[in-house]
């Protein structure tokens, strides 16, 4: 019995110091490793290596900031996995947020794995701990629930290829349950709220696969229906159609979320890097698991057209709003300016906002431009600090703990199709009569609301109009464009 009792004492330590974890340690073992991928380091590595190489995916044109990646057994999609990770090549992330379906468990809402880390045969990989928490906070839909995790592989199989691919990098995992537009919105509201604008460069994955036992032929029709609707980037127009039955993803409210997340996050462009189904790797055509993998990403065009201001600009901004609250508060005064840079001296409009901690301590702009940017940044600087009627005016001693964010608006531009709002990217204006009210581009970000409820919560709790006005012919609608940056 103590022969026994050694033998397994000293196989424990072996496993422990070849992945160089403690007991002690948070540590969610793998669930599928040797059945869905090899469970030999060496082996997975090469696998996962030789799907990289073969894979050529089309130019990316822009920042990536999402993927839809399947989760089958590394034999029928790892090849097509591949595509989406290899577009990542050149590409750098803090955090990697995984949003897999629930296959094994009935699930109410989401469950996070909070902290500790992942464990594969390549080695762990570490819970951003704090974004996760700060990420359960925003909903009670959002807890732990860790029955989700115990036999999951959904979120599983896309750390090897992350390992591959990534540097150092942390990862938020995320169950999901029952297909439900509404919690969809929560979470990806949870999420884009979380984010410290300029401070994390974050990825978010949704780990689904497509339509599931049909025919080759109808599920290659069924499947290229659902990746053109997922390229128009339309979550609800996508979530509608998989309610008729029309399209099928067995992780639809992963994607859904990471739709309305990009979509707040600015994210303009999607597109298909490689599909397959079963049919095309066992040659049984008859009933097929289709597989996509598609990247979304913030075209450089749209890139061009929102970075208004270089990062010498930008800095020079920060100089002068920072110098404006400082001289201000201690002195009461506003310090003399003046410029010779042709950008700062374009009259355009701009919000400073101050926060304290995570707090807001401080937010005043204006839309329209009244005067050189560079003085505009100075006079709502000191108007945040000192003259946002929802807090006290700044005082000294609280000058060392607030940071400063800066929006540079483009002038108003007036539309007639409100397709063109780009939610997370454009701001609103609402015009009718003598009543009018604006949104900031951030406002659907900090909210998570569709594109219908922005607009009509701009038009009755800004502009002081029923909730429809927005669809009336002679009400007026202005977009405009903010570049939004923070104090690095």
């Amino acid at each position: 019995m103590l022969k026994k009792i050694l033998i397994f004492s000293f196989l424990v330590l072996a496993i422990i110091g070849e992945f160089n974890v403690t007991p002690a340690e948070n540590l969610k073992g793998p669930n599928v490793s040797g059945s869905f991928y090899p469970a030999s380091k060496e082996e997975l590595m090469a696998m996962v290596d030789t799907f990289l190489e073969k894979a050529k995916p089309g130019a990316v044109n822009g920042k990536v900031t999402a993927l839809i990646s399947p989760h089958a057994g590394y034999l029928y999609s790892g090849q097509v996995a591949a595509y989406g990770y290899k577009a990542l090549k050149y590409e750098n992330f803090d955090t990697v947020i995984i949003i897999g379906p629930s296959h094994y468990m009935y699930l109410d809402g989401f469950s996070i794995y909070p902290k500790g880390s992942f464990l594969t045969p390549l080695g762990k990989v570490d819970i951003d701990e704090k974004l996760a928490k700060k990420i359960m906070s925003k909903s009670k839909r959002i807890s732990f629930i860790p029955e989700a995790f115990e036999k999951e592989h959904s979120l599983e199989v896309q750390l090897p290829f992350l390992q591959r691919i990534l540097v150092d990098f942390d990862i938020v995992p995320i169950i999901t349950g029952n297909l439900n537009y509404k919690d969809c919105q929560i979470l990806a509201n949870a999420i884009t709220s979380s984010l410290d604008n300029n401070k994390k460069k974050v990825l978010l994955i949704a780990s689904s696969d497509f339509s599931h036992y049909h025919s080759y032929r109808q599920a290659v029709a069924m499947d290229m229906m659902a990746i053109k609707d997922v390229e128009k980037m339309q979550p609800r127009y996508v979530f509608n159609k998989i309610k008729e039955g029309k399209i099928e993803m067995c992780g639809a409210q992963a994607v859904i979320t990471i739709m309305i997340a990009s979509e707040q996050m600015g994210t303009d462009s999607a597109m298909l890097l490689k599909y397959a189904n079963s049919g095309d790797i066992i040659f049984d055509k008859s009933r097929v698991v289709g597989y996509a993998s598609m990247v979304f990403f913030r075209s450089d065009k749209k890139k061009k057209e929102n970075n208004m201001l270089n990062e010498s600009q930008r800095k020079k901004l920060f100089k002068i709003a920072r110098k404006a609250i400082e001289n201000y508060v201690k002195t009461g005064q506003k310090i003399e300016l003046s410029e010779t840079d042709k950008e700062l001296l374009e009259e355009k409009g701009a919000f400073v906002t101050i926060h304290k901690g995570e707090n807001l301590r401080g937010c005043i702009g204006n839309i329209i431009g009244h005067g050189p940017l560079y003085l505009t940044v100075r006079d709502m600087a000191i108007a945040a600090a000192a003259d946002d009627p929802r807090f006290s005016p700044l005082s000294p001693d609280e000058l060392d703990e607030i940071d400063i964010e800066i929006s540079v608006l483009s002038k108003p531009r007036r539309i007639t199709d409100v397709g063109e709002i780009q939610l997370g990217t454009h701001g609103v204006i609402i015009k009718k009569g003598f009543r009018s009210g604006v949104f900031l581009p951030q406002v659907a970000t900090e909210t998570g609301w569709s594109k219908e409820e922005f607009l009509s919560n701009l038009c009755a709790h800004k502009a002081g109009l029923s909730a429809e006005a927005w669809k009336d012919e002679d009400t007026e609608i202005y977009i405009f464009s903010a570049e939004v940056f923070g104090e690095e």
